[in-house]
């Protein structure tokens, strides 16, 4: 009883004293401000190719150090260097082997090993090795091109180690960037594969992504299934490279066109291509159903090569291309948007100083400067090579400076 009144008298005096705390009134009270709500904004990437990267024998014997008793390609490589540096993502087709021992340039092509370590440096990230000289030194070659080009660092798309993925997956800009890899079948004897019309050994069928025009249809199931793979496995951008069409034909044939539409029906976002070592135009696809677009650039022609003029008296093949895609994607989605494509026109220089010289000129504002122009002479060559490009692609598709 004693504390309940002494309890009592405290309540008046704290009454008395003024502290009277109200009642709180809930419908006046300020609630929390709600979290802002994340934007997610789209990841832009850059996605840069090249055709033949090809290494006659005039070529490996001007690239020979007779001081260090090596070779390097560096100088090759020195103009465009920069632009390849450019992208996020920049490929490029090696259509040579690197397989040791004896060197040789055509028909049957072993390069020296320095080339893998140059196109690293160069800023390549992925070597392509579907094409109709991968089997030049056999198997065994085919195998140890692979082991030297990855020693540098590069991806290898195309062919692949036995047990390995028939596609390439590349992490860049945390976006997963799948490559498909596939090159054409010749005719052989007896019904038999080849490939350059020789005949393919049965271990190197697991090894090589191929098809052939004479069985489209279960050869586009491959290619499909190994789309299908890529996205399974985490593909979130997928590129195809087809090496297909017919040599020196500027157009192309009706089998690069079909097979385009089919391979970007099953979903691929971007098509690059090689071997008819001249340039061909480039399109977007449209999926009338889906809306789906597709880059597609039927021959990046020759990066690098000996044939032209004075070898083929075929000017066309001294030309070739930087074919750039970039695009926007939605990590949570998937959607791609914003597709563009664009070629950085580009002209293979040979001059003779003190030995042959070999050099990629890029065809843009700064080509009447170029060092090795100036060198060689040639500006007005380099001049018709960007024009030819200008008259295939249209303006509409040259990259601007």
């Amino acid at each position: 009883m004693k504390r309940t009144i002494v309890g009592i008298i405290l309540s008046g005096y704290v009454l008395a004293a003024g502290f009277f705390f109200p009642p709180v009134n809930y419908d006046t009270a300020v609630a929390p401000e709600p979290p802002i709500p994340v934007v997610e904004e789209a990841v832009d990437l850059s996605i840069s190719c090249v055709g033949d990267i090809m290494v006659h024998s005039p070529q490996y014997i001007a690239q020979y150090v007779k001081a260090t008793d090596s070779y390097s390609f560096t100088d090759n490589f020195q103009y465009v260097k920069s632009d390849i540096a450019e992208a996020d993502l920049a490929l490029c087709n090696l259509e040579t082997v690197l397989a040791g021992g004896r060197l040789s340039g055509y028909p049957s092509f072993n390069a020296p090993d320095s080339l893998a370590g140059d196109l690293k440096a160069t800023g390549f990230d992925v070597a392509i090795m579907a094409n109709n000289h991968i089997l030049d030194q056999g198997t065994k070659g085919l195998i140890r091109t692979i082991d030297i080009i990855r020693a540098t660092g590069l991806k290898t798309s195309g062919s692949q180690k036995s047990g390995e993925k028939s596609y390439t997956l590349y992490t860049v800009n945390n976006i997963n960037v799948g490559i498909i890899s596939y090159t054409y079948e010749t005719t052989g004897s007896n019904g038999k594969r080849s490939l350059n019309g020789n005949t393919m050994p049965a271990d190197a069928f697991p090894l090589i992504n191929s098809f052939s025009y004479n069985n489209m249809t279960n050869d586009l199931a491959r290619i499909k299934a190994s789309i299908s793979e890529a996205r399974l496995a985490g593909a979130e951008v997928i590129v195809c490279y087809l090496h297909w069409g017919e040599e020196y034909q500027r157009e192309p044939n009706k089998w690069q066109k079909s097979m385009a539409k089919s391979v970007a029906d099953m979903g691929v976002d971007v098509i690059f291509a090689s071997h008819p070592h001249v340039l061909q135009p480039a399109e977007k696809l449209v999926n009338a159903q889906t809306g789906k677009e597709t880059a597609v650039f039927y021959s990046m022609g020759n990066f690098i090569s000996n044939q032209r003029t004075e070898t083929l008296d075929n000017r066309y093949t001294e030309q070739g291309v930087i074919a750039e895609v970039n695009l926007s994607i939605m990590k949570s989605t998937g959607k791609i948007s914003g597709l563009t494509m664009a070629v950085q026109p580009v002209w293979v220089d040979r001059y003779k100083t003190t030995k042959m010289n070999y050099a990629i000129i890029p065809l843009d504002s700064a080509l009447s400067t170029n060092p090795g122009l100036a060198a060689s002479g040639h500006v007005s060559r380099a001049k018709q090579a960007l024009a030819d490009a200008i008259k295939l692609f249209g303006p509409s598709y040259i990259k601007v400076d």
